[in-house]
């Protein structure tokens, strides 16, 4: 095996935790579905996609490491909500907790002199970047709209807008130019 069990074992957790997000945001997508806010679902709805890849990108690593996907067991998510603001702000604290459990296996990688996993992990550590921003993005876009101005937001959404501020233009080529 290319990696240590232990890197193996904290993979296979990771694999579920990509799995679960998925999940959520599948049950989030669909309760803004049910609240006939269409651009809200889409977007929620493609997250889970998203997460679903991460998790099969992370299950690719295992299978090319030469160890077995051994996907543990994953709570049901959360499907009802009272404010939109509570459904995206889950989401914020679950990318959160994504972030930081990725981390944890890169310090583990590094403690184990693991080049391998530290190189393969540096494009989840960069995803994350992004995906705590945009959520970030969308929960403040939520709570400055409030309950009775979701149908701005559905605009917004519409519009492409989230995420096209500047550090949406920004490039690693144009950074510090």
């Amino acid at each position: 095996m290319l990696v240590s069990q232990k890197i193996i074992d904290a993979i296979n957790g990771q694999i579920g935790m990509e799995l679960a997000a998925s999940l959520q945001y599948d049950a989030i997508g669909a309760h803004f579905d049910f609240n006939s806010l269409p651009r809200l679902a889409k977007h929620f709805y493609k997250q889970s996609s998203e997460e679903r890849g991460h998790a099969h990108r992370f299950m690719k690593f295992v299978l090319d490491a030469g160890a077995r996907v051994i996907i543990p067991a994953i709570d049901a998510p959360v499907a009802d909500f009272k404010f939109a603001k509570d459904a995206v702000k889950l989401s914020l604290d679950q990318e959160l907790k994504v972030t930081q459990a990725i981390n944890e296996i890169y310090n583990l990688a590094l403690k184990e002199n693991d080049h391998i996993t530290s190189i393969t992990l540096q494009w989840f550590i960069k995803e994350q970047i992004e995906e705590v921003s945009s959520m970030n993005d969308l929960l403040k876009t939520v709570e400055r709209a409030g309950e009775g101005g979701l149908l701005l937001v559905e605009q917004f959404l519409g519009q492409g807008t989230l995420g096209s501020s500047l550090r949406g233009e920004i490039t690693a080529e144009g950074a510090g130019d």
